[in-house]
C-alpha cells in the first residue's frame, strides 16, 4: 500500500484505511512480530498543544516497535514563529526517520510535509484528527464483524474529531449521522466533500441540529462541548445551556437502540456524556478506543517506515 504521508482522513482510499486497520489488529494480536520493525529508526514528535493520550500512545508504540521518538514540547514555541516552518521540517529531517505533529492549525501540518523529505503524521490539527478516527473504527471493527453494516452518530460540537470521523466513514461506507446545535455544525465545504465520498460508497450520511431526527444507531460518539483553550467561564455557561439537549445518556442510548458509546477524552463528565454512561461497562469502548490509539499509528508508522 501506497502511503508517503498520513495527513487527513479525505486524503485516504478505503482500501488504505482498511489495510491500516487489518495492520493495526495483527500488531495488537502479535506485538513481539513487530518488536524490531522500526529499529534503527527515530521518530521527532512536535507538541504545540497539551496530551496524554496522543502523546504515550505514540512515544509507547514506537517504542515497542524497536524505534526510537524524541518529545519536542511547546517550550518550542508556535510553528512558524521562532523559524520558518520549511526550516524547522527541513532541519528535522536530517535527523529524524519520520515527523509526528499535533498543531493548532492544519496549515503548519501541510507546511511540514510540502518542506520535509520523511513521512509527516498529522496528530492533531483544527480540522483534522485522523489517529483518532483509524483507532475508533479499529475499535468499531472489533466491536460488529461487518463494518459497512454500522450505524455511527456524532452527537455534540463539530471539530476536528467529528470532521474525520465523518470522512472516514463516509469512505468506508458505514452510515453517519452528525447532530450538532444550531451554528455549530461542519464547515459546509467539508460536509459537501464528505457527501460526495459517501455518494461513491453508498452510505447514509445525515446532518440535523434536530435531537428528535438521531434515528436508530448502533454507536453514539461524543466530544468535550468546551475545546482545550476555550474554557472562557462566560462563554462556558452559554455553551453548556445550549448544548444541555445533546448529552449522550442512557436515555438517548435507549432511543437510538444504540449499545457502544464512545469518548474521544479527555470528557468531561456530567457535561458531554454522563458518568454513569461512560462508566457503563457493557456499552462504553472509551478505553478500548484509548489503547486502540497506539495500535492504529503503530500500523500508520509501519506503513510508512517498515523497509
Amino acid at each position: 500500500m501506497s502511503l508517503q504521508n498520513f495527513l487527513a482522513d479525505d486524503q485516504l482510499t478505503k482500501a488504505q484505511i482498511l489495510s491500516l486497520i487489518d495492520l493495526a489488529k495483527s500488531i495488537k494480536a502479535t506485538p513481539k512480530d513487530y518488536s524490531q520493525t522500526l529499529a534503527g529508526k527515530s521518530v521527532a514528535m512536535i507538541f504545540e498543544k497539551p496530551s496524554l493520550r496522543t502523546h504515550v500512545s505514540f512515544d509507547m508504540g514506537i517504542n515497542k516497535l524497536g524505534g526510537h521518538a524524541l518529545y519536542l514540547g511547546q517550550q518550542n514555541g508556535k510553528l512558524g514563529e521562532r523559524e520558518r516552518i520549511s526550516d524547522y521540517a527541513n532541519n528535522l529531517s536530517c535527523y529524524a526517520d519520520a515527523i509526528v505533529a499535533r498543531v493548532f492549525e492544519n496549515q503548519a501540518i501541510e507546511g511540514l510535509a510540502e518542506h520535509a523529505s520523511v513521512p509527516v503524521i498529522n496528530a492533531l490539527c483544527d480540522v483534522y484528527h485522523p489517529c483518532q478516527a483509524l483507532a475508533d473504527f479499529l475499535t468499531l471493527s472489533e466491536v460488529y464483524d461487518d463494518l459497512s453494516k454500522v450505524k455511527l452518530a456524532y452527537v455534540g460540537d463539530g471539530n476536528n474529531v467529528s470532521n474525520s470521523l465523518m470522512f472516514m466513514a463516509a469512505i468506508l461506507g458505514v452510515d453517519f449521522t452528525l447532530l450538532c446545535p444550531e451554528g455549530h455544525g461542519p464547515d459546509m465545504a467539508l460536509l459537501e466533500k464528505a457527501q460526495g465520498f459517501a455518494k461513491a460508497s453508498g452510505s447514509q450520511l445525515t446532518f440535523t441540529s434536530n435531537v428528535s431526527e438521531l434515528g436508530e444507531q448502533n454507536a453514539i460518539y461524543t466530544d468535550t462541548w468546551v475545546s482545550m483553550g476555550d474554557e472562557d467561564p462566560s462563554k462556558k455557561a452559554d455553551i453548556l445551556k445550549k448544548f444541555t439537549p445533546y448529552q449522550v445518556n442512557h436515555e438517548m442510548m435507549e432511543k437510538a437502540g444504540a449499545n457502544v458509546v464512545m469518548h474521544c477524552q479527555p470528557a468531561h463528565l456530567e457535561e458531554e456524556i454522563t458518568t454513569a454512561l461512560f462508566d457503563d461497562k457493557e456499552k462504553s469502548v472509551v478505553f478500548q478506543e484509548a489503547e486502540n490509539r497506539m495500535w492504529a499509528q503503530a500500523a500508520v508508522l509501519v506503513t510508512l517506515l517498515a523497509d
